[in-house]
């Protein structure tokens, strides 16, 4: 994720907090983040490859032991790999799942998502302001994962505590999806 000499990528919320009595909005630190595609059999060796096991149950997210990695289950054949963790390079993962040798699709998509913090005791009915699914803690578990729709974009959702979630979206809806998001928490009660 390094940018050329003298360059810094600047983050699309950077500097945006939104907040209410009962929820708060930051936008998400930086991270790698790998669209993945593949088949069944080659799950095991793709596994082996980032150090975690690719979910099989559909909307379900797993996280490693020090929690900066983590995917998520997108579709039968398809996750996304986040990985928050400062010593890590896209370049790396992606060459260690090439050399599985297995048939897959491994694609860089950092600079094209970004993420935001929803957080507090109305962080599910904020997101519910915006989205038709059932984001209860009984419906919506943690580490239920989901791409749906915020207002008019696509996002996936990733309740990451009780109280926690994480809304991925592209840079280019950002900003719609922060002002959504904030005028949602000042109706919230």
């Amino acid at each position: 994720m390094d940018s050329p000499v003298g360059m810094e990528r600047i983050h699309p919320l950077q500097n945006r907090r939104g907040a209410s009595a009962h929820v708060g909005l930051t936008p998400a630190p930086p991270a790698i983040r790998i669209a993945l595609r593949a088949g069944g059999d080659a799950l095991s060796a793709l596994s082996m490859a980032i150090g975690l096991d690719l979910p099989r149950a559909p909307k379900t997210a797993v996280v490693n032991g020090d929690g900066d990695r983590s995917v998520l289950w997108l579709g039968p054949d398809e996750w996304l790999l986040i990985d928050d963790g400062e010593n890590g390079e896209a370049a790396d993962l992606l060459a260690r799942l090439a050399e599985t040798g297995v048939l897959h699709s491994a694609v860089d998509v950092s600079h094209r998502n970004t993420a935001i913090m929803v957080t507090g005791e109305a962080a599910a009915s904020v997101l519910a302001a915006g989205c038709p699914q059932d984001l209860s803690l009984k419906a919506f578990p943690v580490n239920a994962c989901s791409r749906t729709v915020l207002g008019k974009i696509e996002v996936v959702i990733w309740r990451m505590a009780d109280d926690m979630f994480r809304v991925e979206c592209w840079r280019s809806f950002s900003d719609y999806a922060f002002a959504f998001l904030s005028e949602a928490a000042k109706d919230v009660r």
